[in-house]
């Protein structure tokens, strides 16, 4: 994130929050790198286990025995539930495996959801799959859906 895209959020005066699995907060350590971040930073939910997406943001554990943690579905419900929790303008979240472990043949270390949703608007998703190791996957993570917020302002 630049200065420049922030003042972009402050000039419209909007609000961000952000649901994070696999980056565990480097999202949210992202945007409050700039002094005054809170005039466009909310806060956030640190979702990492199952139950946690559950119970602080409404995923249902339906969608999660379904489709997995790691799913479209899931990712859309945990940006709803941010909506739904927060004054944000923009919910933010990214569910996925940052690896080594963890992955399967159908989704394997690297596979990362991420997503962005405008108050009243459409979720916007990407899967990913990056390579490299889990530092490089949370970061890649971090950066893909910052550029995938940009693009939608």
């Amino acid at each position: 994130m630049t200065i420049e895209e922030a003042k972009i959020l402050i000039d419209r005066s909007e609000l961000i929050a952000v649901a994070e699995s696999c980056t565990g907060g480097l999202i949210a350590a992202q945007l409050t790198e700039f002094p005054g971040s809170t005039a466009f930073f909310w806060g956030g939910f640190l979702v990492y286990d199952n139950l946690a997406k559950e119970k602080l943001l409404g995923v249902q554990s339906t969608t999660i025995n379904n489709f997995g943690a790691v799913s479209e579905y899931t990712l859309k419900e945990m940006l709803q539930g941010v909506l739904n929790r927060t004054p944000a303008t923009w919910a933010l979240a990214v569910t996925g495996i940052a690896g080594p472990a963890g992955g399967s043949p159908e989704k394997p270390a690297g596979t990362v959801w991420i997503g962005v949703q405008r108050r009243g608007g459409t979720a916007v998703t990407r899967k990913e799959q990056f390579t490299g190791d889990r530092q490089m996957v949370r970061g890649s993570s971090v950066e893909s859906i910052l550029d995938l917020l940009f693009s939608q302002l």
